[in-house]
């Protein structure tokens, strides 16, 4: 690994990533794993401070998971190093009854 962590996972449930200084699009992101390994994908956005980015793709109406819980669903098509943030998310009320 030749980056620095610059985005963290919050748990090993989440496909997100939150940045934790700017990263300009192209830039490798690199966080640790829940065994610290570090990970490294590329940016495809310039993505701000405290904001999340996809560390896998997620499909159309997928959760996106951050704390390890649904904070939201693709509207469209996400892929790994994208920007996630309102013009890709919207929230939904979920049916919590039937989750298990």
């Amino acid at each position: 690994m030749n980056s620095k962590v610059n985005a963290i996972i919050i748990s090993e449930a989440d496909n997100v990533a939150v940045a934790i200084e700017p990263i300009n699009k192209g830039d490798i992101v690199c966080y640790l794993d829940k065994k610290d390994n570090p990970i490294e994908i590329t940016s495809l956005d310039d993505i701000k401070i405290y904001h999340k980015i996809a560390i896998v793709d997620i499909n159309q109406d997928e959760p996106v998971v951050k704390y390890g819980e649904h904070i939201g669903f693709a509207t469209r098509d996400i892929k790994i190093g994208e920007h996630i943030h309102d013009h890709n998310i919207e929230g939904r009320r979920e049916d919590l009854e039937s989750i298990e």
